[in-house]
Order: structure tokens, then C-alpha cells, then sequence
């Protein structure tokens, strides 16, 4: 797309020719969208699904149910494990980054030593990763299935032993509470940007049955509904930090996209709107390069963080 505004940015030293991503866990890994558009083509980059050391089966059916203006998911991180995502994929991501579409792996686990064996399988598995994305909402089993990521000090725990690991760049993927804070330790403790945010625990209940509409009582809340909240919430981890963040939530069009960049957010994510719309993400750049034409900018990067209250 020719565009007189340069639409180039960078997220912690991943250089993105555009700021649109996927969000992990609603794209696949990619060549399941290659019907729709020309993925490589088209986006800055792409997040795969989560991926542990070794394969996960994920949560009981039913893991999805549909709200309004959103959808609620208890799939529970199912994945193959690096070495069984990389003979699947790794030839199609290697083309995709020979494309200009850059690739984050995210990496998920219950412990820490899950994130770090995990990281070092890909530092050695997957030389097209352009970095990597720290899934730190997962459970921690060995300490009673809180999120790995739910305080400062055990957010900056996982990051802190990660980091010494790959010298690609380090972003985390942080739980919709204590932003500002929990950034404040992730930046301290060696991450090179921040996604945010992850779903919004819900539940979803059967009136006539009387139990949870999915098989756990609760699950992830995400889609249009949240995306007032996830805007809220990039504003006020970039107000924290000085690395640049990847904002997530309700994004359906350019000017959902336009508000995130405003808030703050160096690049975007499209997650639930790929589920429900799978050809969304052209229109999307399309409708974003647009606005910052109407903005009278030569470069998008100056309207990162442009909100005036």
C-alpha cells in the first residue's frame, strides 16, 4: 500500500513495515489465514499461539462460547510444544519473515523453569523468530494456579530469568490488572516492549442447566466489548515505562487501531476480530493509513502517545 505517511515502526527492536500484529491464540500461526490475503504481504508482523517446552492438551470442550459484542475462551494454551510447532511451521514463518513480516514466537509455561526451557528450545529451533512474546498469565501450578505474572515481583521473576537467554527481543504479554506497576518490573527487569492486554477473566453461565457455558466456571473475556477497558489500560502503562508497548484488545477497525496508537502503543494488535472476520486486517491498515494521512503527519510514530485529555 502506497501511503505519503511513513507507516514503519518499531517494537523493542522488532522493525515492523506497519503497526499491525495479531494477537496470540486468534491467528493461528498464519497459514491459515493465507486463503483470505496475502498474509506476509500484508501485516508487520504476526504473534503464533503460545507454545510450551513440550505439548499441552489444553482445557475440556466447551472451551468457546459467544456474549455480546464479545466471545469467551477457556482453550487453556493447547499446543504441539516447540519442536512439534517448528517441523510444522517453520518452513511457512521462514517465509513469512523473506516477506517482510516479522514473526514473534510466545512462549508459555506453568513454572519457571517451563519459561526457560521453552526459551532455549526456540533460541535453538527457531532461527526465522524475530523475538519472542513471554506469556506471563499463565498459571503457576506450583504455587496454586495464580498467574505467573499477577504481582511485580513474580512478573519480573519469569522476565529476569528469561532474559540472560536470546539476545532477540524480549516482549511480555501482562494480565489486565496492576499495569503501570507490573510494567514498572518488567521494564526494570530486562523486557524490551510489553503487550497488553490478555483477556478479562468472566463467566458465562446456563440458566436452564444451571452450569458454565464453557467447561471451567470461568474463562478469557475479549473482543469488542473490551476494548474501551484495554485502551484505558495501555494509557496507563505508557504513562509507567519508556519501552514501547503492543496494544490488545477489541480491535475491529482503523480507528479502534487509531485509539490505541493515540493511548500510547507503538503497534496493534487484531485478536477476536480475526475469528469473526477473517479478511479484517487489510481493511484495517487501510482505514489506519488513512487516518494518519487526515492527521497531517509524515510519520505515524508521531502519533504514538498523541492523546490530549
Amino acid at each position: 500500500m502506497v501511503s505519503g505517511v511513513n507507516m514503519a515502526v518499531n517494537l523493542g527492536g522488532i522493525a515492523m513495515r506497519n503497526p499491525l500484529n495479531t494477537a496470540s491464540g486468534t491467528f493461528g500461526n498464519g497459514v491459515q489465514f493465507e486463503g483470505f490475503y496475502d498474509v506476509g504481504a500484508t501485516l508487520g508482523a504476526i504473534t503464533c499461539k503460545g507454545v510450551a517446552a513440550e505439548p499441552w492438551v489444553g482445557n475440556p470442550a466447551p472451551r468457546l462460547t459467544e456474549l455480546p459484542g464479545a466471545i469467551m475462551n477457556s482453550v487453556g494454551l493447547q499446543n504441539p510444544g516447540v519442536q512439534g510447532f517448528v517441523d510444522t511451521y517453520g518452513a511457512y514463518l521462514a517465509g513469512l519473515r523473506a516477506k517482510g513480516c516479522q514473526v514473534i514466537c510466545q512462549v508459555a509455561g506453568h513454572s519457571i523453569e517451563e519459561y526457560v526451557r521453552a526459551t532455549e528450545l526456540f533460541e535453538e529451533l527457531a532461527p526465522f523468530a524475530s523475538g519472542f512474546e513471554i506469556n506471563i498469565s499463565c498459571p503457576n501450578i506450583a504455587k496454586g494456579g495464580a498467574a505467573m505474572g499477577a504481582t511485580p515481583a513474580s512478573a519480573a521473576e519469569v522476565m529476569a530469568a528469561v532474559r540472560p537467554l536470546t539476545t532477540r527481543p524480549v516482549i511480555v504479554k501482562m494480565a489486565p490488572h496492576d499495569v503501570a506497576e507490573i510494567g514498572r518490573a518488567l521494564e526494570a527487569a530486562g523486557a524490551d516492549a510489553l503487550s497488553l492486554i490478555n483477556t478479562i477473566p468472566g463467566m458465562a453461565i446456563d440458566v436452564r442447566t444451571r452450569r458454565s457455558r464453557v467447561a471451567r466456571p470461568t474463562a478469557g473475556v475479549s473482543g469488542p466489548a473490551i476494548h474501551a477497558i484495554a485502551v484505558r489500560m495501555v494509557w496507563e502503562c505508557a504513562q509507567a515505562v519508556s519501552i514501547p508497548l503492543c496494544g490488545i484488545g477489541g480491535v475491529a477497525s482503523g480507528m479502534d487501531a487509531a485509539e490505541m496508537i493515540l493511548a500510547g502503543a507503538t503497534a496493534v494488535s487484531i485478536g477476536t476480530a480475526n475469528l469473526y472476520d477473517p479478511t479484517c486486517a487489510p481493511r484495517i491498515l487501510s482505514e489506519l493509513t488513512a487516518w494518519a494521512e487526515s492527521q497531517g503527519v509524515s510519520d505515524i510514530n508521531e502519533l504514538i502517545g498523541a492523546f490530549e485529555c
